[in-house]
């Protein structure tokens, strides 16, 4: 099956920094895929070249098989984009507006006007269809950006934090819809700083920073690569942690109080049962236990951290890297 995304040796640069340092990243169709990383890891860069507001220096992409510069016709009328800034024409009913981007992708009048319709519906806002952009309310502004990527019914829907700055109970609204559109088959590229987010949606996530892929893997995976741990409470605590040489898993051990914390490599749940047994060999009384998992962002933190790279530039990138020329085809999403 022909990838969603596959990008070989990706390279982007703005004068001397390097936005894309040579990255290698591949998208399954029909994958909901998190993309993580610090300010400036070069996310954003990433997703402007996908849509083509931003030409790569060196390297190959493409969205289902098609090449992003030389068939970017096929690219766009391919991919849904949610940004991050506010890019919508504020003089127009945002039912208009909706029907106004279906019909840069070619959608006929009737048509337009029903994918409008069903996706104001969707995202909770039909009941606003006649009002301006400018007089909603920011969650709702947030609920137009996720209508209007959705309006030409995308195979890939890219989301550049969707929910930043939302409510909780607008954040799980979003999830919901997206969730929706992924369960009937759309693939989806999404960016977060919200942890839990990336945790609670994604199949896989990348964890990018200066430009780089620095892995790939499942949240639970992810998880599985940092130190949980297991808290015992002992009715009548030893002096001193007692040893457990023979847990390979054990890092390290302290005793406060009548409480036994062991710091374990990979699952808590695993080691606990062997971990109480060998307490018990010993003749400790255990009253208590709590396993404490290791998070995404702690192992997020943990990978990314020392590897700072230098802000990229702010905006859509179509200003420092010379792309402010290319034709208004290739900024359908940001008018």
């Amino acid at each position: 099956m022909t990838l969603a995304i596959d990008a070989t040796d990706l390279e982007k640069d703005y004068g001397d920094v390097r936005a894309l340092d040579g990255l290698n990243l591949s998208v399954e169709q029909g994958e909901f895929f998190g993309l993580l990383g610090p300010n400036g890891a070069g996310k954003t860069t990433f997703i402007n070249t996908l849509v083509g507001l931003v030409r790569k220096t060196g390297g190959e992409v493409t969205v289902f098989g098609n090449d992003v510069e030389d068939e970017y016709r096929e690219v766009r009328d391919s991919i849904g984009l949610a940004p991050q800034e506010f890019n919508v024409d504020r003089f127009f009913p945002i039912r208009e507006v909706l029907m106004h981007k279906a019909g840069y992708h070619g959608v006929s009048e009737a048509e337009r006007e029903r994918r409008a319709d069903e996706a104001l519906k969707l995202v909770g806002i039909y009941d606003k269809r006649n009002t301006r952009f400018d007089w909603l309310s920011g969650g709702m502004k947030r609920r137009l950006l996720l209508a209007r990527a959705i309006v030409t019914e995308p195979n890939l829907l890219i989301l550049d934090e969707p929910t930043a700055g939302v409510d909780v109970q607008l954040r799980h609204d979003l999830w919901e819809v997206i969730n929706r559109l992924n369960d009937e088959g759309t693939t989806i590229l999404l960016t977060t700083h919200y942890i839990e987010e990336a945790e609670r949606l994604c199949d896989r996530v990348a964890i990018m920073d200066s430009g780089r892929k620095v892995t790939v893997a499942t949240p639970e995976e992810l998880t599985e690569r940092g130190s949980d741990t297991i808290t015992v409470e002992l009715r009548d605590p030893p002096a001193s942690a007692p040893p457990l040489d023979g847990l390979s898993e054990v890092e390290d051990t302290r005793l406060e109080d009548d409480r036994l914390a062991v710091r374990v490599a990979g699952s808590g749940g695993r080691v606990a049962p062997r971990l109480l047994n060998a307490l018990e060999d010993r003749g400790h009384e255990i009253t208590d236990i709590d396993i404490s998992r290791t998070s995404l962002e702690e192992i997020f933190v943990e990978l990314t951290e020392g590897q700072r790279g230098s802000d990229e530039p702010d905006g859509d990138g179509t200003g420092e890297d010379g792309t402010a020329d290319e034709p208004a085809r290739l900024a359908g999403e940001a008018r």
